[in-house]
C-alpha cells in the first residue's frame, strides 16, 4: 500500500516536472535557456548520484583495464552532458520544429545511402543505439519527409507517455511500442512492409527470451535479434544510423553507413546470433571512437547467461 502511494506521488511529481520544463522551454527565448543550461545540468549531475554509480561501474567493465580513473569520470561528466543538453534541445525544438532542420546535416554519401536502401522496395530497417541526441535524429529524418516509426519503450505515466506519442506524431514520427512484444513484432512488419523506415536502437539488454548473448566490450550482453528477424522475413536492407554532435555546439552530423548485407550460415539460429554480433561490433565501435556519446548509465550487462558472473564484478563500484 505504502509502495503504490509513494509510487503516486512520485509519478505525479515528474509529470509536473515535465510540464512546467515544457512550459518553458515553450516561453523563454533559446538563447536564455543556454544562458541557465549550464548551472541546470551542473545540478541535475549533482543530484542524480546513484545514475551516476551506474555509469562510472558501466565504463569500468567497458574501459576499466585501458582508461584511468580521471579518464572515465571525464567521460561520465561529459556523457551525462551530452545527455541533458539532448534533453533541453529536444524540448526546445519539438516547440520549435523549423530549427530542427537547421541543426542537423548528413555526413557524406549518408543521404544516398538511405535513399538507395528505400529504392530496394522493402522497406528499410535504420540500427541506432542510445547515442548522440538520436531523438532529435529521429524527428530530423521525419522533417526530411522519410516515413519513419521508431520502436520506443513506452513511459510508465500512461499521461505522459500519451502526450510523448502525440508530439512524435504531430512531428512525423510514428511509434512501435516495444511490448506487448507480438504487437511490436506484427506492427514492425507492417511497416516494412509498407515500404517505411524502422529504425531499432540495439544497445539496450535483452534478457535470453527475446535475445542473444553477444561479445560487447569482451562481456557477454543480452541483445534484441528482431532487426535480423526481420530482415531475414521481409529482405529490408539494415542500415546503421548514428547522429554525431559536433563538439559542444547545438549541431549534430547524421552517420548513415551503406546497406549491411546479412551473412548466412548453416541454420537460422546461427545466423541470427553471427549478425547480431557484427551490428554489435559496428555500435562498440562508434562508442570507442566517441564515448561521451554514449548513454553508459544504462545497466547494459544487467542479464547474464548462468555460466557468467554477474555485472558488476568487472569494475570496482558495484551496483
Amino acid at each position: 500500500m505504502f509502495k503504490d502511494v509513494k509510487k503516486k506521488i512520485e509519478r505525479t511529481f515528474v509529470r509536473w516536472f515535465f510540464y512546467f520544463f515544457s512550459w518553458l522551454f515553450k516561453t523563454l527565448p533559446y538563447p536564455v535557456i543556454k544562458a541557465i543550461s549550464g548551472g541546470l545540468l551542473a545540478t541535475v549531475y549533482f543530484v542524480l548520484r546513484r545514475m551516476r554509480k551506474v555509469a562510472m561501474n558501466t565504463l569500468e567493465i567497458a574501459f576499466g583495464k585501458e582508461k584511468s580513473q580521471a579518464e572515465l569520470k571525464k567521460i561520465c561528466k561529459d556523457c551525462f552532458y551530452n545527455a541533458g543538453h539532448g534533453v533541453i534541445e529536444l524540448g526546445v525544438f519539438m516547440a520549435r520544429p523549423s530549427l530542427i532542420k537547421e541543426t542537423f546535416s548528413f555526413e557524406g554519401n549518408s543521404r544516398e545511402n538511405l535513399d538507395a536502401a528505400f529504392k530496394e522496395g522493402h522497406g528499410v530497417i535504420g540500427i541506432s543505439a542510445h547515442f548522440g541526441n538520436f531523438p532529435l535524429m529521429l524527428l530530423y529524418l521525419a522533417q526530411m519527409g522519410y516515413p519513419i516509426n521508431a520502436i520506443i519503450r513506452p513511459s510508465r505515466d500512461e499521461i505522459i507517455e500519451k502526450d510523448f506519442e502525440a508530439a512524435r506524431s504531430r512531428l512525423g514520427l510514428k511509434t512501435v511500442h516495444s511490448y506487448p512484444r507480438e504487437a511490436c513484432v506484427a506492427q514492425s512488419l507492417k511497416v516494412l512492409r509498407d515500404k517505411e523506415l524502422l529504425v531499432v536502437l540495439m544497445d539496450q539488454n535483452t534478457g535470453s527470451k527475446s535475445g542473444v548473448y553477444v561479445d560487447f566490450f569482451g562481456q557477454k550482453a543480452g541483445t534484441a535479434t528482431g532487426p535480423i528477424i526481420f530482415a531475414m522475413r521481409t529482405g529490408a536492407p539494415l542500415l546503421p544510423i548514428f547522429t554525431l554532435r559536433n563538439g559542444k555546439s547545438d549541431r549534430h552530423t547524421l552517420v548513415i553507413e551503406k546497406h549491411f548485407y546479412l551473412e548466412q550460415k548453416a541454420t537460422d539460429e546461427e545466423t541470427i546470433q553471427y549478425n547480431v554480433q557484427k551490428l554489435t561490433n559496428i555500435i562498440e565501435g562508434y562508442i570507442r571512437k566517441y564515448p561521451p556519446e554514449w548513454g553508459w548509465m544504462h545497466r547494459r550487462w544487467k542479464s547474464r547467461p548462468k555460466s557468467v558472473a554477474p555485472e558488476g564484478q568487472g569494475g570496482t563500484n558495484g551496483t
